[in-house]
């Protein structure tokens, strides 16, 4: 009999010394990883002790999994466990005997968890359940029946599917991501579970063993999936992350993988910082956390992306951009792996050609590759060189792509090697009661935010904000003042001139005109000015007005600072902005404009516009006066910043004398409006419906334009304030295309009856693919992304074009009662791509995420 006490007080001596150990700020950061597997070797010696005391049947097996199978354990993670029984054994080991078992081991100290399972439920489990299967690919005997699991690993091993397992852990880690706001440099971030943690690392050792490319580092090298410098560097700041982890849990006395502040400035103290304040030591950990972070997440995409190529050879042929670039697979690659080296030019090219690029969602592994080792080209020569200045300018005033540009040109430290003074806020701590984020991260959330008021399908977030970047000529300008807002903390003084004088420099460099100068460095100087005065002063005083009139000087000073502010508020945390706020901002902006004699842009310059012109074109018509009250009343401005003036007047023409009383409710069995005319922009028809909105609308629309073997070229979809959609189609046919006027009676009559039957959704149809489309496959890609809110998200997707495909995409949002808001369809030759905001409550849970983008890529695929 096993003396419990005796083993459990040398578990607990054994124990402590590896804390000891491990706590102490003179270990080299290396030896972790021989601390963490001399405490997995301690326990395996406690439990074969209670094994052998257990007295089980000799066929049977302890098997060490997840974690705790890799033969490292952290101080306070747990130890899990499979009892693993053969095929035939499963109703005779006694359940008295396990639980004994498992007591005994709590007893001794051990935090054990466990699952007792034949080999037959494990293989079964593992097939319907990627975390279990994970979990056992991380398996390793520890006591029992060496055959038995030998077995168990042979059927398991071959039971793997490398490249379903790979989708799944990659699409796992995405939303994994999106738990952690996709970044690494939250302010408390989880060392084991955010962007660039320790699970980052085990992402890629899981899918390399899957595949059977090795097991360690060192066999991703030997196999050409990682250069020896990668693995070098992988080594490096895994053993730094592990270090942290291993002290977070002995700093907090339980498992904690959270750096939250309590305990950031303990922890950095055993590592040997101190300084002049707690403030400035728990800096110092953190900056180290967020450069290695930093260096997981470039590494991560390079080998993943490299074992994607491994598991896909040849699955899309290269096409080429120009001399030094192709597109692949979506992705940007260089034409050589020295690229950089000799042309340093082409570094800020990639990012311009990823704006441009249309269908481009990333850079290849051979391209991060390529970047990270051409860190050195990226010197002070390369920082004054015209043509580089030339090239960072045309990425600031490409209409598309910016966001993404700048946030991979940081991930890929180009933008820090750039601007020089933006590599000094690379993980820079904002120490205050609302900042979520470090600096850089803050500066690329303020720079997304002001970005997003130029975008359409954005409206909805901040629709007085749309309004005014409507009639904004130059948004470039509020890009440089949104990169440069921040740029000077932690340098000491005051950020905002010392910010100033940092933009002034880059402006006179990067020869930007004198006026545009003053207003973006006005915008740096001033950029917490309006947001004080909202606050903190009193609005009616019209001397507080008038004094800030002043200082502002004019509405294009006004209106683009209030632009900024709003962003930044917005870029500080998802929580820091709020309704009364707004209102306070807004009303500062309106009372000021009326101060300096301007006028208010209601509902912007380019909204009212169009408005005017579709009033104009409606007097031709003999429209009665103020006809169009009743539609427009009902409508948001994003509904008139989708549609040109003609379709605004065509819709009001056709829709004004059906739109229902106010303060009536919707009448669900209203019938359908459904109105066609020949497309004004080339061939086909354009067709609008308005008919009561219902979750299933847009795939019953697209369902019929299917079966009437329609293809749908565009797709505007809008719901009005009443609760009608008002959503707008532009398709084609080859059946008889020489008769468009014929059928626009066929298409008002059949869609109308279509709607109102309201019955079952029809199957899609199976239409033949292109010769090229078959030649070509272009590989489905669906992301699915959350506003600030997760009150709505942003749905996209990249796929061959083909008959019924968005019919099969409506379908998948309509199975899961998702509420479509807007949709952009863009058909470009043989390739989509599409945009949806959706809403519903199955958004809210990751497993139905998940469920939803699998529907939607065999939905894209089949």
């Amino acid at each position: 009999m096993v003396d419990i006490p005796s083993l459990r007080d040398a578990y607990r001596t054994h124990k402590q010394a590896l804390y000891d150990q491990a706590r102490s700020a003179r270990a080299p950061t290396r030896s972790v990883h021989t601390v963490l597997r001399q405490l997995a070797a301690l326990a395996d010696e406690a439990l074969n002790a209670l094994w052998a005391d257990a007295g089980f049947d000799n066929r049977l097996a302890l098997v060490a999994v997840g974690g705790f199978g890799r033969g490292e354990l952290f101080p306070y993670s747990d130890v899990d466990v499979l009892l693993l029984l053969p095929p035939d054994h499963a109703t005779e080991v006694d359940p008295a005997r396990i639980e004994a078992f498992i007591g005994h081991c709590w007893d001794v100290g051990l935090e054990i968890g466990s699952s007792v399972r034949t080999l037959d439920e494990c293989l079964a489990e593992a097939a319907k359940d990627v975390t279990v299967q994970t979990s056992l690919l991380e398996s390793r005997l520890v006591a029992g029946d060496k055959k038995l699991y030998a077995t168990f690993r042979k059927s398991f091993l071959a039971a793997i599917d490398p490249q379903a397992f790979f989708a799944a852990k990659t699409q796992e880690m995405r939303h994994r991501h999106q738990k952690y706001e996709n970044t690494p440099y939250a302010l408390e971030p989880n060392c084991k579970e955010s962007p660039g943690g320790l699970r980052d690392l085990q992402v890629i050792l899981w899918v390399s063993k899957a595949a059977g490319f090795g097991r360690r580092w060192d066999d991703l090298a030997k196999n050409g999936l990682a250069t020896a410098f990668e693995v070098q560097q992988i080594k490096r700041n895994e053993a730094l992350l592990s270090l942290i982890r291993a002290r977070l849990h002995l700093t907090a006395n339980r498992r904690e993988d959270r750096l939250v502040f309590d305990l950031q400035t303990a922890v950095a103290a055993t590592f040997g910082y101190t300084g002049e304040s707690q403030r400035k030591a728990s800096e110092a950990l953190m900056r180290r956390y967020y450069w290695a972070a930093k260096a997981v997440t470039q590494l991560n995409q390079i080998l993943l992306l490299n074992i994607a190529e491994r598991l896909n050879p040849q699955e899309e042929q290269p096409t080429r951009i120009n001399d030094r670039f192709y597109e692949k697979g979506g992705l940007i690659e260089v034409a050589s792996e020295d690229l950089y080296l000799r042309d340093p030019h082409a570094i800020l090219e990639t990012f311009l050609l990823f704006q441009k690029t249309i269908g481009v969602n990333g850079l290849s592994a051979r391209t991060l590759r390529a970047l990270y080792n051409a860190r050195h080209v990226m010197d002070s020569k390369f920082r004054n060189d015209r043509v580089n200045h030339a090239t960072f300018m045309r990425i600031l005033l490409e209409p598309r792509g910016i966001t993404h540009a700048f946030r991979l040109m940081n991930q890929t430290s180009v933008l820090g090697r750039y601007l020089r003074v933006f590599r000094s806020i690379v993980g820079q701590m904002q120490h205050d009661l609302f900042h979520v984020y470090t600096v850089d991260q803050h500066i690329l959330m303020v720079l997304r935010n002001v970005r997003r008021f130029f975008i359409v399908e954005h409206a909805h977030e901040y629709p007085f904000c749309s309004q005014l970047a409507g009639g904004w000529d130059k948004p470039w300008i509020l890009y440089v003042a949104a990169l440069f807002h921040d740029i000077a903390k932690g340098r000491g003084g005051d950020h905002s001139e010392l910010g100033a004088r940092d933009v002034r420099r880059f402006c006179r460099q990067h020869e930007i005109p004198r006026e545009d100068a003053k207003l973006i460095e006005f915008l740096v100087s001033e950029h917490l000015v309006m947001s004080q005065v909202a606050q903190k002063q009193d609005l009616s005083d019209p001397q507080v007005i008038a004094g800030f009139a002043q200082r502002v000087g004019n509405e294009r000073y006004l209106t683009a600072l209030y632009l900024l502010t709003i962003a930044d508020i917005r870029g500080t945390s998802p929580r820091v902005w709020n309704a009364w706020k707004g209102k306070l901002l807004e009303d500062l902006y309106r009372s000021t404009l009326r101060a300096l004699g301007g006028r208010m842009p209601d509902p912007g310059a380019e909204v009212e516009a169009r408005k005017r012109e579709a009033l104009v074109q409606l007097a031709l018509h003999a429209q009665p006066f103020e006809a169009h009250k009743a539609l427009w009343e009902t409508l948001d401005v994003g509904y008139f910043m989708r549609h040109d003036a003609s379709e605004i007047a065509w819709h009001t023409k056709q829709l004004s004398r059906h739109v229902p009383p106010r303060n009536v409710p919707v009448d669900p069995h209203a019938p359908a409006m459904v109105r066609a005319r020949l497309s004004p922009v080339g061939e086909g028809l354009q067709v609008v419906v308005y008919t009561p909105d219902q979750p299933d609308l847009f795939a019953r629309i697209c369902g019929y334009f299917d079966q009437a073997s329609f293809s749908i070229l565009d797709a505007k979809v809008h719901t009005a304030t009443n609760g009608y959609a008002l959503d707008t189609f532009q398709v084609v046919t080859t059946f008889i295309p020489e008769h468009y006027r014929d059928l626009i009676s066929m298409v008002e009559t059949g869609l109308a009856k279509t709607l109102d039957e309201a019955g079952p959704l029809p199957s899609p149809s199976k239409g033949r693919v292109s010769r090229r489309v078959r030649s070509f496959p272009i590989k489905p890609r669906v992301s699915l992304l959350p506003d600030d809110k997760a009150q709505h998200w942003l749905l996209n997707i990249s796929a061959s074009d083909r008959a019924g495909l968005l019919y099969s995409v409506a379908r998948v949002l309509a199975r899961h009662h998702l509420n479509l808001q807007l949709a952009k369809v863009t058909t470009l030759g043989e390739r989509v791509e599409d945009t949806f905001l959706i809403s519903g409550p199955e958004l809210q849970g990751q497993r139905t995420q998940a469920a939803i983008e699998t529907e939607l890529l065999e939905a894209l695929a089949a």
